[in-house]
């Protein structure tokens, strides 16, 4: 069995870990302006954080979906969402753009019919909202995977 190896932890910067709570609060709160369901925001971080392999924040941001009333089957099938009718058109939308923009790195671009798509079911605003959550987990899943940050104790 693999063990993660201690590494020097990033919140032990507590200015920049601020700094980073800071941002995923105002994300927090251009989402709510926007109107837009916490749960499609909860998937898009879930969402991301597979594709990153970021088990602490796959825990915490399941647990949370699942706490705002999100269906235990719609989280089991996210990674292969694009093969279900169980999505929104705007989550579909969502979850297409966070794809697109978590494998820039891959890719270097959105592709046009994604942004098309997001545009077409978003406001400016709730696209924005979209887009920064992105952004936002993005970096926190790029902070807990380089300090491996163990999952928290839980007892299920």
């Amino acid at each position: 069995m693999n063990t993660m190896t201690k590494r020097i932890g990033l919140g032990g910067a507590p200015e920049l870990y601020q700094a980073m709570a800071n941002l995923q609060a105002e994300v927090n709160k251009a989402g709510a302006n926007a109107g837009l369901d916490p749960k499609l925001l909860e998937l898009v971080k879930t969402r991301a954080s597979q594709i990153n392999g970021c088990a602490f924040c796959l825990d915490m941001h399941s647990r949370d979906a699942l706490e705002l009333g999100e269906s235990p089957r719609r989280l089991f099938v996210l990674d292969g969402w694009r093969e279900t009718d169980l999505f929104t058109e705007q989550e579909q939308a969502a979850l297409a753009l966070t794809e697109a923009m978590t494998k820039l790195s891959a890719t270097q671009t959105v592709p046009d019919d994604v942004y098309e798509q997001a545009v077409r079911v978003f406001t400016e605003d709730q696209y924005r909202a979209v887009a920064w959550e992105i952004i936002a987990i993005n970096s926190w899943n790029r902070m807990t995977i380089t300090s491996h940050t163990p999952l928290p104790k839980r007892d299920s």
